[in-house]
């Protein structure tokens, strides 16, 4: 750390089932759980889909978050139960709301050969967790400068504004720096923020970060100065003021209480098997619940791990 200026580093887990791809997760970490009301951040690629296998998650549930889809490279497909059914491309921003509860599943096309992207979560507040699911797409326009360009998907920076809607100020821009630019950026100062180096390397009010760090910036700056390495760099900068909520959050659910969370994964399992236990390969046969079903997908779907034997923690 240095001044208000935290580095965070990733830690590489599996996604999805026997053929899983590895992501570098920065959020959440035993430290610190959020950003705002930013609760996960998944990055992952540039991956060669012929070696990797690419990204088939199948049908699996969501509750109390919004999910927020951006690639760098590559396609994928966004199936949801509440029958919304669109591509993630690059440069277009994918905001899923799961509410009290949705389900989807995210498949890479045939096309793709290289996949690279981000998949972040947004914890919703209590007074609006329980809303219908929904969904948003957007393709921000690109703005620039003097050796940077920008795309803005949530929020307002640099003089542009995303139509996106969000239940708490929130902040998330794709921002390219040539190399050696600097880049001033004025922010809220009451926000918190988070800079996460997808390519190169960048310097955050003087703490040198490289791919796949986290800088944590805290609430009192007015600006935030970056300066790009000799290679340049590719970052995605989130924000938003300190969520204020304590949340508990285990495998795809956000809720408030262990049991809580145990009755959301209590609903999906009882959702997904037939009366002997079993899975339900048909998506047609799978009940409607709290998770509806997911239309035209034949993966059957993702089960949910077994709870600890411990109690979940509240996260802050």
């Amino acid at each position: 750390m240095k001044g208000m200026v935290e580095l965070m580093t990733p830690r590489e887990v599996p996604l999805g089932g026997p053929r899983a791809m590895t992501v570098r997760r920065t959020l959440p970490q035993r430290e610190r759980s959020l950003i705002g009301a930013w609760c996960f951040l998944d990055h992952y690629g540039p991956d060669e889909v012929s070696q990797t296998g690419g990204m088939e998650v199948a049908p699996h549930p969501h509750t109390g978050l919004q999910t927020v889809s951006w690639l760098f490279t590559g396609e994928i497909e966004h199936r949801d139960s509440a029958g919304n059914v669109a591509m993630v491309r690059p440069g277009e921003v994918n905001l899923m709301t799961s509410g009290r509860g949705i389900s989807h599943s995210e498949v890479s096309t045939p096309d793709t050969s290289v996949l690279h992207g981000a998949q972040l979560w947004v914890a919703l507040p209590d007074a609006d967790r329980h809303t219908d699911p929904g969904f948003q797409h957007h393709a921000p326009a690109e703005i620039s400068g003097a050796g940077w360009r920008a795309r803005v998907f949530l929020g307002s920076v640099l003089g542009d504004t995303s139509p996106v809607s969000t239940f708490t100020p929130l902040l998330g821009a794709e921002l390219v720096l040539d190399p050696g630019a600097s880049l001033v950026v004025p922010v809220d100062e009451t926000f918190e923020h988070g800079v996460l180096v997808d390519l190169g390397s960048v310097t955050v009010d003087e703490v040198d970060a490289s791919s796949a760090d986290l800088a944590y910036l805290a609430p009192g700056a007015e600006q935030i100065r970056l300066v790009a390495g000799a290679e340049g760099a590719r970052l995605l900068l989130l924000g938003g003021p300190p969520f204020g909520e304590p949340i508990v959050m285990w495998w795809n659910f956000v809720g408030r209480t262990h049991d809580e969370v145990a009755g959301f994964r209590a609903d999906w399992h009882a959702q997904i098997t037939d009366a002997a236990g079993e899975i339900v390969g048909d998506s047609r046969l799978v009940a409607a619940g709290r998770f509806g079903v997911v239309p035209e997908q034949p993966l059957k779907p993702i089960p949910a791990p077994v709870l600890p034997n411990v109690r979940l923690k509240e996260r802050r």
